[in-house]
């Protein structure tokens, strides 16, 4: 048997168990050797360099040490002075010998010996090779000066009375104060400040010159005048100040020579010093201060992280910040990398601004600048992108770094940060409240699609305004839209209310109907208290708790708010004038001033709930009697729902499809999309195709094996068309279709999407512009930064100037990046309506207006918006933490179970009996569960001239006002469509030559008026000019230039939106109503009530796109 012993290797020594007990003792006997590391720190000289110089905290002990140490010579240099007798001696022999007790002189040479020996120490240790840059620096000579002598008086007693300059002292009291404060920031790892440096080296230079310009007088003043120390003092003052009263002067030449000395140091020194602090100055004003921690710590700040800071962007986060009365106390701190720019800077001059605003240069992925920003202690952050970069990627990326920074270093501080893309959402999913810019931008512009002016629905309500614009102006439009605009989406408890707390146990819809009828604000949604989600519009089904926060819009928030009842004398007329409800009509008045509204409160006594059935006015009906509207019930009664109409009809479009679908071979789907083109979109519910459609049958203007089509008039589209023009079909685009797509949109009312990737004039015919219903043109990315920042939208201002011109009956919906140039849109030079709206937009401008630029037309109707509008979004969500959620649910790109959803109706004549807003609000509550938020109205224009109209100048008015007045009143008051009939240009050519024979022919100014009329007269020619273009340009590709119809113009109209209007507002035709629809899948009847019942019938009947009554 082999011995195991011998063949198994003993483990190493570090493994063995008994060398763990007892030690590891066999290593010496191993090959292994041990090495020590930094074995020249352990020599003696490193030690003491260790504690002298690189230890930072006994450095700091070192050099104080030294400080005190000449400050106490100096003092002791004094103390001699003090006890002296200057009348001792004779000639000068005073200026060579003093007096010294032999206490003083002992105290004197102690301090002496350690300061001479500290001096050779620290420059032994702190020697590099070079004997004589030790030897030769100032203040290695001044110790010598000043410690060597006294040494030598020790071994030669003689000389214990000779003056020794030991006032010069001072100058190495400053140096060693400079070197303890820098040892001092290390130390205490704070960052160094140069201006406290530099502040703290001119004070002591100072003091240096004049202790020094003291003692030297006083010590040869005492072969002359006999100075005492003030009366030094006293001197010195006098002549560094310039003042020089002469009533001390020094007698002898040296002391003359000293004066002439200090003078020349002083005017050497003390302007470089001067200089450099007001270097260092200019500095720290450019880049900022410190945020002090005692200012953090008692009182509250906010801080703005931006790459770049532009007056716009500054204006609107302030305006929009500080017009909340609860923020007046906060602080901004902005922290930004780059420096300040003119117009910033002359903003924070501004008093209002100087007092609230701190500018702070450095960046947020340093803790030193979060540290000077104090960000620990901040209230909350904004971090907003630059959107004006090339590369959008590239900003979303510097946020998100910026995001990750202020969360690490200080966690608890609520995070508000603005993304670009959607795909780099989820990177910042820790923040508190996002906006991300591309989602929003493209949910607007697609619900703009199907109810118009959704983006100036949305812009109006995220601003912050008291509705006091235009409340002078004449026209009767801007007084209205301006006070509707402001109103905004407020909060509060339902039991602390007095809006709603009477609803508690009532149906959601009985509580909105009977608030707007007796406040007139208007209830949109709710939110459980042990939930976090907010529901709009919950429907009839929905009761209210009293638990239960309420969201509202009015004009201002309830707090602000003071009631009082009035009572009505009623007469016996009123009964006429009365329809059949639940109460009467109220008399609705608001009265807005100093953020406090007082609501005129009607006698809205409790009548019995029962009352007639819901029936349309029937043909046969009393022609004088109002036509009645069914109460909204307290509780739901399941058999007076009727919003599952809309799911009955959907779902016969799907049992039973058309004979188009089937010819097309569409069939349609609900559900979900089976992918998600980011990480972080919210789930919609939509409608799909059964089978994928193959990629190479997007291509709309190229054919394939399935099908040969080549442009959109060949495939047959039932429905109108939208076209996205844009620069690249990215991830945002999704949160277009999607909302396009919803799956509460009947399938006969969804209309073809064509992305046109480019947008030359034959792209545009062959995607269908000429018919289409609207064209969407998205801010391309590459025009978004420009070398002048408004020029940045130049392109896509004169593309969209191009179709208008070219294509007068589209609708086109433009995304610009400034709002200021949003005056250019459909640009008309001599459009006397828009220069007065100019005049008004600068009026309100003036007045302080957040909304200035709300009176223009393109905004006013919905045709144009910025994406920057939205940024008060952000802003508005730190008082009101729930905007960024309701304008997403809103916009539809969050779906929660049981909320609703925004969309419109359509007043045509056959609601006009209805006749008001109240009605309305009655008609849909008791109806279908709409709750209308607005109404969007189409006014035809006045006092408007337009380019194809026949025009004069003021000039020309002025002369020739007797002669033509009739004539000039008659055609002002034309239409550009009447202006087009033959008969009209005929008379109008006759007219220019009657006009022409009346003035004598030999006047040059009069040949002028006439070549102006006559070009006048033939401006229509370009019109004509530009309609044959694109008839000619649509033969030559094959298309049909049937559906192009140039003369249709709608210029003469303007369109503005009205939010919550007052109940007694009257009805027009062709208003729309915004409306917040329940959620069809909140509830599923079991038996679908009759159709010719129901008051959504048309829904299903019609192919319209509205809702009819």
């Amino acid at each position: 048997m082999v011995d195991l012993d011998s063949e198994v290797p003993p483990l190493p020594p570090r493994y063995r168990f008994r060398d763990l007990l007892l030690g590891d003792q066999g290593w010496q006997s191993d090959d292994r050797v041990q090495v020590e590391f930094y074995m020249n720190e352990n020599t003696f000289k490193e030690r003491l360099k260790l504690f002298f110089i690189k230890n930072q905290r006994s450095s700091l002990r070192i050099r104080l040490f030294n400080f005190s140490l000449k400050l106490l010579s100096c003092f002791l240099y004094i103390v001699r002075v003090l006890l002296d007798d200057p009348t001792q001696g004779h000639a000068w022999s005073p200026i060579i010998w003093v007096n010294r007790s032999l206490p003083l002189w002992g105290l004197q040479v102690s301090v002496a010996l350690i300061s001479l020996f500290e001096t050779m120490l620290l420059s032994y240790l702190s020697y590099k090779g070079n004997i004589w840059e030790q030897i030769l620096r100032i203040p290695f000579l001044l110790e010598i000066i000043n410690a060597v002598p006294f040494i030598i008086t020790i071994f030669w007693p003689v000389l214990r009375n000779l003056f020794i300059p030991v006032f010069l002292n001072c100058w190495l009291a400053k140096h060693a104060l400079e070197n303890m404060i820098n040892d001092l920031h290390r130390a205490i790892q704070r960052t160094q400040s140069a201006m406290f440096n530099q502040v703290l080296i001119l004070i002591s230079t100072l003091l240096c010159l004049i202790f020094t310009c003291i003692c030297g007088i006083q010590h040869l003043e005492r072969a002359g005048n006999k100075l005492t120390l003030f009366d030094s003092l006293y001197f010195c003052i006098v002549t560094f100040s310039t003042v020089g009263f002469g009533d001390v002067t020094p007698k002898i030449w040296p002391s003359k020579l000293l004066v002439v000395i200090m003078i020349c140091v002083a005017l050497v020194v003390l302007p470089i010093q001067f200089e450099q602090l007001a270097y260092l100055w200019m500095e720290r004003q450019k880049s900022g201060g410190n945020y002090s921690r005692h200012r953090a710590q008692t009182e509250k700040h906010v801080v703005l992280c931006v790459s770049s800071l532009k007056i716009d962007l500054l204006m609107d986060f302030l305006n929009e910040f500080y017009a909340h009365p609860r923020l007046q106390d906060y602080y901004v701190v902005i922290l930004c990398p780059t420096e300040m720019d003119a117009q910033v800077r002359r903003v924070l001059q501004i008093p209002m601004w100087s007092q609230r605003v701190i500018y702070l240069q450095g960046s947020a992925l340093k803790d030193q600048d979060l540290l000077r920003a104090k960000m620990d202690d901040a209230e909350a952050c904004f971090i907003l992108s630059s959107r004006c970069e090339v590369d959008r990627t590239a900003a979303d990326h510097q946020t998100i770094l910026r995001a990750w920074a202020v969360k690490d270093f200080a966690p608890n501080c609520p995070l508000y940060v603005q993304i670009l893309k959607p795909e780099n959402k989820f990177h910042i999913k820790f923040a508190d409240h996002v906006v991300c810019e591309e989602e929003f931008k493209y949910a607007m512009l697609a619900l703009n699609c199907i109810c118009p002016a959704t983006s100036t629905l949305i812009t109006l309500l995220v601003h912050t305004s008291r509705g006091q614009e235009s409340q002078q102006s004449a026209e009767q439009w801007q007084k209205i839209y301006g006070r509707c605009s402001g109103n905004e989406v407020y909060h509060i408890n339902l039991e602390e209310s007095t809006f709603f707390a009477e609803y508690e146990g009532k149906s959601f819809t009985y509580a909105s109907f009977h608030a707007h009828k007796k406040f007139g604000v208007c209830l949109i949604g709710v939110r459980k208290e042990d939930n976090k989600n907010i529901l709009l519009n919950p429907g009839p089904r929905y009761i209210m708790s009293s638990t239960d926060i309420c969201f509202y819009i009015n004009i201002t928030k309830e707090e602000n708010s003071a009631f009082k009842k009035q009572e009505k004398h009623r007469k016996k007329h009123e009964s006429k004038l009365s329809y059949h409800g639940t109460s009467r009509l109220p008399v609705h008045s608001i009265i807005a001033s100093m953020g406090t509204v007082a609501i005129d409160l009607q006698d809205t006594g409790c009548r019995t709930s029962s009352g007639p059935t819901l029936a349309l006015p029937s043909e046969g009906g009393k022609e004088g009697r109002r036509p009645s509207i069914a109460p909204v019930l307290e509780v739901a009664d399941s058999a007076s729902l009727q919003t599952c109409d809309l799911l009955s009809d959907q779902s016969e479009d799907e049992t039973t499809p058309s004979d188009d679908e089937v010819s097309a071979g569409l069939e349609y789907a609900k559900g979900y999309p089976p992918y998600s083109p980011y990480i972080g979109s919210s789930p919609t519910f939509c409608h799909l195709l059964h089978e994928k459609v193959p990629f190479c049958c997007l291509r709309l203007d190229k054919g394939c094996q399935h099908n040969y089509y080549e442009d959109a008039k060949a495939y047959g589209f039932k429905n109108k068309l939208i076209i996205v023009a844009a620069e690249t079909a990215g991830n945002g685009l999704y949160n277009f279709i999607v909302p396009l797509r919803a799956y509460y949109r009947p399938k006969k009312e969804l209309n073809p999407i064509v992305l046109l990737l480019d947008n030359p004039l034959d792209d545009l015919l062959r995607c269908g512009v000429t018919f289409a219903a609207n064209m969407v043109v998205v801010d391309k990315e590459s025009t978004m930064s420009a070398e002048e920042d408004y020029m940045a939208d130049a392109k896509t201002i004169v593309n969209v100037q191009t179709l208008f011109r070219l294509f007068s009956s589209l609708s086109i919906i433009t995304e610009l990046t400034h709002p200021a140039n949003m005056r250019f849109m459909q640009f008309r030079a001599k459009d006397c309506y828009s220069l007065a709206l100019s005049k008004l937009e600068k009026k309100e401008r003036e007045k302080g207006s957040n909304l200035a630029f709300m009176f223009r037309l393109p905004f006013a109707a919905g045709r144009v918006f910025s994406i920057s509008m939205l940024d008060t979004l952000l802003y508005q969500s730190f008082v009101k933490d729930y905007m960024i959620s309701i304008t997403r649910l809103l916009l539809g790109l969050d779906t929660t179970p049981g909320s609703g959803f925004l969309c419109s109706m359509k007043i045509t004549e056959e609601d006009l009996w209805i006749r008001t807003y109240a009605r309305l609000y009655q008609k849909l509550c008791s109806s279908t569960g709409d709750i209308p938020i607005g109404v969007y109205r189409t006014e035809s224009q006045k006092l408007t001239t337009s380019e194809s109209q026949i025009s004069i100048s003021v000039e020309e008015w002025e002369d020739t006002k007797e002669q033509i007045n009739y004539r000039n009143n008659h055609r002002n008051s034309t239409s550009s469509d009447q202006s087009d009939h033959p008969l009209l240009r005929r008379k109008s050519m006759q007219w220019a030559r009657r006009l022409s024979r009346k003035v004598p022919r030999h006047s040059g100014k009069t040949a002028e008026k006439i070549s102006q009329q006559r070009m006048n007269l033939y401006r229509r020619s370009e019109r004509q000019e530009l309609a044959e273009l694109v008839k000619n340009r649509m033969k030559h590709l094959g298309l049909s230039p049937a559906g192009y119809d140039e003369m249709n113009d709608h210029q003469n109209t303007l369109s503005y939106i009205l939010i919550n209007p007052s109940p007694d507002t009257r009805l027009e035709l062709n208003d729309i109503v915004y409306l917040i629809r329940p959620d069809p899948l909140a509830y599923v009847p079991n038996t679908a009530p009759s159709r010719k019942d129901s008051f959504c019938n048309t829904v299903g009947q019609d192919t319209r796109e509205e809702t009819q009554l």
